[in-house]
């Protein structure tokens, strides 16, 4: 069996930036199991498989551990294929998956998403949160992960986590973020439960970064940057109970799998 495979790096103006992806194109799905030994073969933040359906594609992606709900840039990257390498021309692209349908449209050099808003609610924190990151003191909120608000963005790049410890935690993840003097907000992303310690650009904590960014500053489009070693930009809409994340993606790599 011979399989199509693109790496692409989302929400990047250039090669090296941004979060790597790969995308596997497919007329028919593979077995569970198959897709996610590709995913772990690949070692990638994420593998992205998608097929086409009566309307608009099937899309799943998989860590290198396990299949998860909802993953942006690798969304971004699918749709960059689509339209950059496989020719589909139409205004918008539907991407079907567990977290409900997902809306791309390309905008010139843009690639724009909608996807559901996902609200945080303030929280306790859990026991062995505060110390795994090492600050003492933090507003906490949740939804799927836990969303950690620190006072500046100096304290924010200094961050140096236990991940061992976050990873014993009940949630999916911890996303951090804080103001910034150039953008709206900063942010970090930390997943050893699926096993990404420090995800470099992850649009699905945008989804719940906007709407509390919004709710703060009292605008709905935003600018924000995910400070990782990579780093990516994302423009930022909200819109109702919908979030629009824009950003750029390059082709890394373009290849075949034989199995």
């Amino acid at each position: 069996m011979k399989l199509d495979i693109y790496q692409v790096d989302a929400f990047a103006n250039r090669a090296f930036q941004g979060n790597p992806a790969a995308v596997v194109p497919l007329q028919d799905w593979l077995d569970d199991e198959l897709m996610q030994a590709i995913a772990e073969e690949n070692n990638l933040a994420e593998t992205a498989f998608f097929v086409k359906e009566d309307e608009g594609y099937r899309i799943r992606w998989f860590t290198p551990m396990t299949e998860v709900d909802l993953c942006g840039h690798a969304t971004l990257a699918s749709a960059f294929v689509l339209y950059r390498e496989l020719g589909y021309k139409e205004p918008e692209l539907v991407f079907n998956s567990r977290s409900g349908p997902l809306i791309v449209s390309s905008k010139g050099d843009l690639l724009q998403m909608d996807f559901p808003a996902q609200k945080c609610i303030p929280c306790e924190p859990p026991a062995g949160l505060y110390g795994a990151l090492g600050v003492s003191r933090a507003d906490c909120l949740k939804n799927e992960d836990y969303l950690v608000v620190l006072e500046n963005e100096e304290e924010l790049l200094a961050l140096q986590p236990d991940f061992f410890s976050l990873g014993g935690l009940d949630m999916r993840g911890v996303i951090v973020t804080s103001p910034a003097a150039d953008y709206d907000f900063v942010n970090r992303f930390f997943a050893p439960n699926v096993g990404i310690n420090e995800d470099p650009v992850t649009g699905s904590a945008f989804t719940k970064l906007v709407p509390y960014w919004a709710d703060r500053v009292g605008r709905t489009r935003l600018e924000g940057k995910q400070v990782s070693t990579r780093g990516g930009e994302v423009s930022c809409e909200l819109r109702g109970d919908r979030v629009l994340l824009a950003g750029r993606a390059i082709k890394y790599l373009q290849g075949m799998i034989e199995i």
